[in-house]
């Protein structure tokens, strides 16, 4: 069957618009990758107290989880020593942070907070890093290439991806496979992460840093983190403690040596001790319960008066 479309495009599209574009932005993510660590330098390494605050929060999530292989009075007993820390703010990093938030919007005072202060550059240099090249890049396309197509993909899609993959182009006829220049920008810039981990290693700078373009203007809010911004522990771990607190306690080994009795065959019935045993009458004994060895030779007795 024929394309109805045929539509056959110049090999200098492919030599001086398809394969530049993609090579700049190699060279332009790798150039990203270096000023970001001329401008961040070495990661710092993480605070005790940090580690501690985070640990403790997963301490308490572990508790709810592998709670049933430890006895009763072993996990009230943890139970009741980790509301009561969380309650106290005993694994909070900062335990007087009370006076250093912000009576409008109860976040912690940045200015007041040298880490928090530091989180917040790094996060506006990383915003800058991201934000100058890709204005760089867009506008030397709009430029020189605008209203190029530069390839067609070969597999078929819906109409819906019109408006992605033909970025820049108002036609309404055209085939949804044919991509744009502009687009082919944006297939670059989202699609060469394995090509960034590849050439620089998985932690690296050079591709699209969500984070960071979450404080950029335009984006969704609830896209990123503010920059500086991190996790409020001391909500976090009160209702880790709420939690805790309803978290009911079922011992996975109750009767564990029965159940590997049953499993492997060891007793046909188990039967539970009767608590009103004790005051039936002597007379009442309960039958002898027949061992393995008096089955096994029950049955070769069987086995040979058959065969006779």
């Amino acid at each position: 069957m024929k394309d109805p479309q045929q539509m056959y495009l110049d090999p200098a599209i492919r030599d001086w618009v398809l394969i530049p574009i993609m090579l700049v932005m190699v060279l332009v993510g790798v150039l990203r990758h270096r000023i970001t660590l001329m401008l961040t330098g070495t990661p710092k390494k993480p605070q005790i107290k940090a580690i501690r605050e985070s640990k403790a929060l997963l301490r308490g999530m572990r508790l709810r989880t592998f709670g049933r292989y430890v006895p009763l009075h072993a996990f009230d007993s943890r139970k009741e020593y980790l509301t009561k820390a969380y309650d106290e703010d005993t694994y909070l990093k900062n335990p007087d942070a009370k006076d250093n938030t912000n009576a409008l919007t109860g976040q912690p005072n940045p200015m007041t907070d040298p880490e928090m202060m530091e989180g917040m550059m790094d996060g506006m240099k990383k915003q800058l890093v991201n934000m100058v090249p890709q204005m760089l890049i867009m506008g030397w396309i709009n430029f020189f290439f605008q209203g190029f197509i530069v390839i067609k993909l070969p597999f078929p899609l819906t109409p819906r991806f019109k408006s992605m993959l033909q970025s820049g182009i108002d036609t309404k006829d055209m085939d949804v496979t044919w991509v744009s220049s502009l687009s082919w920008y944006f297939l670059n810039l989202f699609g060469l992460g394995s090509v960034f981990s590849l050439i620089l290693g998985n932690n690296n700078a050079a591709g699209v840093d969500m984070n960071a373009m979450g404080g950029m203007p335009g984006m969704m809010p609830g896209m990123g983190m503010q920059p500086g911004q991190g996790p409020e522990f001391k909500k976090l771990f009160l209702a880790e403690k709420e939690n805790i607190l309803i978290t009911p306690h079922v011992w996975d080994l109750e009767d564990i040596e029965v159940r590997l009795l049953k499993k492997y065959g060891k007793r046909s019935a188990i039967t539970k001790p009767n608590p009103t045993a004790h005051t039936s009458t002597t007379s009442n004994k309960p039958k002898k319960e027949v061992s393995m060895k008096e089955k096994i030779k029950a049955a070769q007795k069987s086995n040979g008066s058959k065969r006779r």
